[in-house]
Order: C-alpha cells, then sequence, then structure tokens
C-alpha cells in the first residue's frame, strides 16, 4: 500500500551550496535553493527558495518561487506564484499567476491552460495583383 506525501512536505531538496546541470524529472515536492541548470519537468510542486539561481526550461503543475533568481521559461498548468524579493526573467504560461509587490519581473505572461492550442493566426487579406506597368 503506498502511503500519502503530505502535500506541503518536501520530497527532494538541492540546497545551498549545490550545483547541478541536466535533466530533473520527479514526483512530489521539490525545492531548489542552489544553482540548477537545465530543464525541469513534473506534474507536481516546484518551490525555487530564497538564494536559488535556476537558468532552465520549467514544465511542471505548480511552481513557487519564494526569492530566488529564475532566467528561462515557466510553463504550469495550475499556478505560478512569485513571492518578494525574487526575480523571473522569461515568460509565463498558467491558468493562474500571482506576483507579488517587489518582484522583478521581465517577460511576458500569458494566462490560460496550458493544455489549450495557440491561438489560430489570421490568414493575410489577398493582395490585389499589381496592374501591368506600361510605357509611357
Amino acid at each position: 500500500m503506498e502511503q500519502q506525501i503530505p502535500p506541503t512536505e518536501i520530497t527532494a531538496l538541492l540546497g545551498r551550496g549545490t550545483e547541478f546541470d541536466g535533466k530533473l524529472q520527479f514526483e512530489g515536492r521539490v525545492r531548489i535553493d542552489g544553482v540548477f541548470r537545465g530543464e525541469i519537468q513534473s506534474e507536481d510542486t516546484l518551490v525555487i527558495g530564497e538564494g536559488a539561481e535556476v537558468h532552465a526550461e520549467i514544465d511542471v503543475a505548480t511552481v513557487i518561487v519564494r526569492g530566488g533568481v529564475v532566467h528561462g521559461n515557466i510553463r504550469a498548468k495550475t499556478a505560478i506564484e512569485l513571492h518578494s524579493p525574487g526575480k523571473m526573467v522569461g515568460n509565463l504560461h498558467s491558468p493562474s499567476v500571482f506576483i507579488d509587490r517587489g518582484v522583478e519581473f521581465q517577460g511576458a505572461c500569458r494566462m490560460d491552460a496550458v493544455d489549450a492550442p495557440a491561438p489560430a493566426k489570421p490568414n493575410p487579406a489577398p493582395r490585389a495583383p499589381s496592374a501591368p506597368k506600361t510605357p509611357a
């Protein structure tokens, strides 16, 4: 019988002074307080703590930035929370986004379902054929 993990319990920690380069896939709740470079994927929660430095493409259910620095795009199926004194350089895409006063944010924010197809681009208006030039 599988034990249920409380929703607030951290299942893995990349602590201060730790550096990691690569691809991170996980279940549960993971907290990063060190330096991470690469890709992060999960159906669960990622917490980025104060002092953390993350350079990654992030695709998870929920992201909570507690004060670290994130460079890269975040796609979250459930929610993104950016708390002061966090810094985010990149694009956000989630149906729910919270940005605290004092957060530095440089990028674009899209608030709709992550699984939604990209909006269709309108077809350009047909161009009228140009009249043949006649010598004068």
